[in-house]
């Protein structure tokens, strides 16, 4: 049981990152689109549950290692394979600036703390955790996602009155859909290397089901918390770099600190995974691996200045697109 959470708060910390926690993405893919919505996190909680059950029955069953490895089993077509890791490597490491320029918005927005200053911080965490392994991400987010999760549907709790602002309508029910297999499918390009990873947790398949009812059961949960909570607020959404940060402080300054580390901690471990990802596909040997972290993180001070927001609005339905060819293979297979 011990293993099973601490696969399970790896998957979780993969997928809730600056995104999420802040409340971008669940508005961006779900809440704009009133009950709707709903109907789209129901949609993406048990597809991506349905993924990661794949994933790992896949490689446990074939003894898969690595992406490539992964690609070369559910694609033919070599120019596919080829094309197709060199997609997805530039989107983990779109997801990694994603992530970076979030913790770098937190500061900015909060505290008036310089971008760059804040950007540098991070970086420098996230080369100590890179010269790690799997293990060391496996212990970062069994610490951090237990407290992450309580804290959110802590906040929900003393804000249900928030879901009294849903709007009922059945306009646009087909883009809502639409949207929540986007979300899926981009999860999917940054969950599938560290499950992979993870394989050597794995004891049986009954394990891997636990695993995937329990993943979609807490990503429902706290996406439906956060999206209770998107619905309180009271300015254009769009507006804001991290609307449950606002939401926090309107409960009081304390709140909207502690939610803030809750941020910082949840970009943290989604940028690591995304990292991690980028560095198990190209990295051959030690060397290479230290100078991939060093590159990664110090081009993140430069990508990251684009702005969190922006960078949000504009690649996350791109990588939704893009891994949903990824997500149909693997369902299929």
């Amino acid at each position: 049981m011990v293993e099973t959470l601490k696969i399970l708060f790896v998957i979780i910390g993969t997928i809730i990152g600056a995104g999420f926690a802040s409340g971008k993405e669940i508005y961006l893919f779900f809440a704009k689109y009133g009950v709707n919505g709903i109907i789209g996190i129901i949609l993406s909680s048990i597809l991506i549950g349905l993924i990661i059950y794949k994933v790992l029955k896949i490689s446990i069953k074939h003894n898969i290692n690595t992406y490539e490895q992964l690609v070369k089993k559910i694609y033919k077509k070599d120019k596919v394979k080829e094309i197709l890791k060199i997609i997805i490597n530039i989107f983990l490491l779109i997801s990694f600036y994603v992530m970076i320029a979030g913790f770098a918005a937190f500061f900015s927005q909060e505290l008036g703390i310089n971008n760059i200053l804040a950007t540098c911080v991070i970086c420098i965490l996230c080369y100590i955790t890179f010269l790690g392994n799997i293990k060391t991400i496996v212990k970062v987010n069994s610490l951090l996602m237990p407290i992450i999760i309580i804290f959110i549907i802590y906040l929900i709790i003393n804000n249900i009155d928030g879901f009294n602002n849903i709007e009922f309508t059945n306009k646009e029910i087909v883009k809502a859909i639409i949207k929540s297999i986007l979300f899926t499918s981009y999860n999917s390009i940054i969950l599938i290397p560290i499950l992979l990873s993870l394989k050597t947790y794995i004891k049986s398949i009954k394990q891997i089901k636990n695993i995937s009812i329990l993943t979609s059961i807490i990503i429902f949960i706290v996406s439906i918390s956060i999206y209770g909570l998107l619905l309180k607020i009271d300015i254009n959404i769009p507006q804001i770099e991290l609307p449950i940060v606002y939401i926090a402080g309107k409960m009081g300054v304390i709140h909207k600190y502690i939610y803030g580390l809750i941020i910082l901690g949840a970009i943290y471990t989604s940028a690591i995974s995304a990292g991690y990802g980028i560095l198990e596909n190209y990295a051959k040997n030690k060397k290479i691996y230290k100078l991939i972290a060093l590159i990664m993180c110090s081009s993140a001070l430069i990508v990251s200045q684009i702005g969190f927001s922006q960078l949000v609005d504009l690649l996350y339905p791109i990588l939704g697109v893009l891994g949903f060819l990824q997500i149909f293979k693997i369902i299929l297979k």
